[in-house]
């Protein structure tokens, strides 16, 4: 199984724990709510829930009328097929939700786990977001490094691109400080969002809360959007 698709198979059982869905809801959720895929087709997601469906994860039931007829004209016949996660699903899911090695760590992978932090234990989310800190500090060093042996190499535009880069990096390791703070200080991020918003709301503009995950500097992750 490739890496990416390791990461749909998670996104879509992470969707359906919270409610049962079909394909076109299921598509349209991970390419705008989660936003960790971008425009993927139905042939890349149908093969995904046909291995769902073999490991015993998923099942199928027919759809509700109201919801094949909004779904059909895009979806065809198959949206008359809702999928539901067995319990089986939820436990698989449970187990991938409390995994917290080094894949964890990667650019799209966390983006996805971190769509469904909601879902996920605080010591988790730690050892998650200081797994992901480190390994956006080493990417940090070396970046750094490659600039100071290269620097008279490079033309102003690839030097512009490279410190671009290097400061995406910054600020996503600044936001993750800034997570990390919050867990350690047994904050809730709704809640800290919910005070952020009443705060702007009483003052001329500045704010103490957590940044949204919309607002994570986009490194290579793809992760900067979420469900």
């Amino acid at each position: 199984m490739s890496r990416r698709s390791g990461i749909l198979e998670f996104a879509v059982l992470g969707l359906l724990r919270e409610s049962p869905m079909h394909g076109y809801e299921l598509r349209k959720r991970l390419n705008t709510s989660l936003g960790v895929f971008r425009a993927f087709s139905y042939g890349t997601l149908y093969p995904c829930l046909k291995a769902l469906l073999a490991e015993g994860w998923l099942i199928e039931e027919p759809g509700n009328t109201h919801d094949d007829a909004l779904a059909a004209p895009l979806a065809g016949r198959r949206a008359k097929i809702v999928y539901r996660l067995t319990a089986e699903g939820k436990e698989h899911f449970e187990e991938l939700l409390s995994q917290t090695g080094p894949d964890a760590y990667e650019d799209e992978h966390f983006a996805a786990r971190f769509a469904f932090f909601g879902q996920t234990s605080r010591d988790v989310r730690m050892r998650v977001l200081e797994g992901r800190r480190s390994r956006l500090e080493e990417r940090l060093e070396k970046m750094r490094a490659s600039l100071a042996r290269t620097r008279e190499r490079l033309d102003d535009y690839t030097l512009e691109l490279q410190r671009h880069g290097m400061e995406s990096v910054e600020r996503e390791v600044r936001w993750l400080n800034e997570l990390i703070e919050s867990e350690r200080a047994g904050r809730d991020l709704r809640s800290s969002a919910s005070g952020e918003s009443a705060q702007q709301d009483t003052t001329t503009g500045s704010t103490g809360g957590l940044p949204r995950h919309g607002d994570t500097p986009g490194t290579d992750t793809p992760g900067d959007t979420a469900t």
